[in-house]
């Protein structure tokens, strides 16, 4: 489907443009929504901030677009779902480690 912007009106242009927002508004409710299903209240998670450097805490709540994570350091951050990762439990060698893979947000 092609749009000819050029044959707008300027109310087409701004209804079109208020369409265009809340589709994508959905688009990124969804998206957190699916980040958000990959974990439980409790589990233990790491993401990179780009101030203080990797962080490790636990999920201690869900948000509307965000998650509470709480830090050993007593901090509490609200986090996009879609960068956090999982904390394994057991390495090969039996020892815990970090799933260290940094993630970067596109919202595209």
């Amino acid at each position: 489907m092609t749009i000819e912007l050029d044959d707008l009106s300027y109310d087409e242009l701004l209804d079109l443009n208020d369409r265009i927002l809340e589709r994508l508004k959905i688009l990124d409710a969804r998206d957190a929504l699916n980040a958000m299903m990959k974990f439980d209240v409790g589990a233990k998670v790491c993401f990179d901030s780009s101030k203080h450097g990797m962080q490790v805490g636990i999920l201690i709540k869900f948000n509307q677009k965000t998650v509470t994570v709480f830090t050993g350091d007593g901090r509490r951050w609200k986090v996009l779902p879609q960068m956090l990762s999982p904390i394994v439990k057991k390495a090969a060698d039996g020892s815990n480690a970090l799933d260290m893979k940094k993630k970067k947000f596109d919202p595209v």
